[in-house]
């Protein structure tokens, strides 16, 4: 190198710093790369400068464990951080801490309040924890209009759980006039997402032939898919749904069960 290169060099502006985007990017790639360290180390710094994701996201490695030592007091305190500077996924991780009592007292009172602020930021997770809890009257009293909303909310943005919490409340005339067949339809949604307890639903709605047409063959395919994931719902219906299939009837039932699905519409 000249010494005019060399000179150049030494009063060569800086290249320019990255931008918090540009950072963030960095570290979530670090962490599919299952280089959580570096994720931390990069969300640390950008946490101490007050990025708000950051923060949710350094709560989340402490929450799990992930780089760091698992420390729910820690992970509390950046979730709190994070939401009181209005991060959706700060307020929801610190209400999920809440609900559970891990790092900070169990209250599901001050649970339901941060999930509701992060489902009114359209966060679909909060949205659907937000209408069980008010399905089930936790935090608060009852509120089933207000169930309903949010899984509608939560329904809209592809959350399974939802769907099938939707079927539930139209079959069971929770909130509204008990309709079997859009409670059918929200459990053939949710089953096609993937939900075991709506495949569950679904499958003893198509044994019971209430709001949709009756095919026991159908219903042994989802409510074995519903089994295998998991869904304590299915094992009711199945010796009867069997017993009214022929032998080669169940073996197509169970070939079906085994078959990759079509991926949802919408």
């Amino acid at each position: 190198m000249s010494w005019i290169d060399r000179l150049k060099a030494r009063f060569a502006p800086p290249p320019p710093k990255k931008t918090v985007e540009e950072r963030l990017s960095q570290a979530f790639e670090a962490a599919q790369a299952d280089d959580h360290g570096a994720a931390l180390a990069l969300w640390r710094v950008l946490a101490d400068e007050g990025v708000a994701r950051a923060q949710s996201n350094l709560g989340a490695c402490y929450a799990e464990g992930l780089g760091v030592a698992r420390d729910p007091a820690a992970a509390a305190e950046w979730f709190a951080k994070a939401a009181r500077a209005g991060d959706a996924v700060g307020r929801r991780n610190l209400a999920a801490l809440h609900f559970k009592g891990e790092g900070v007292p169990q209250d599901d009172a001050a649970a339901l309040a941060l999930y509701g602020q992060a489902a009114e930021q359209d966060d679909p997770a909060a949205q659907d924890m937000l209408s069980w809890m008010l399905l089930e009257g936790q935090g608060a009293a009852q509120d089933l209009a207000g169930a309903r909303h949010w899984a509608l909310a939560a329904a809209e943005n592809g959350v399974a759980s939802a769907m099938t919490r939707l079927g539930l409340m139209a079959n069971n005339a929770l909130g509204m006039e008990r309709n079997k067949t859009e409670a059918a339809s929200w459990w053939a949604e949710a089953a096609r997402r993937g939900d075991s307890d709506g495949q569950a639903m679904l499958g003893a709605a198509l044994h019971l032939g209430q709001g949709v047409a009756k095919d026991d063959a159908a219903a042994l395919g989802w409510l074995l898919r519903a089994e295998a994931g998991g869904s304590t719902l299915a094992a009711p219906f199945l010796g009867a749904v069997r017993a009214a299939l022929t032998d080669d009837e169940a073996r197509r039932a169970e070939a079906s069960a085994h078959a990759p699905m079509d991926e949802p519409s919408r």
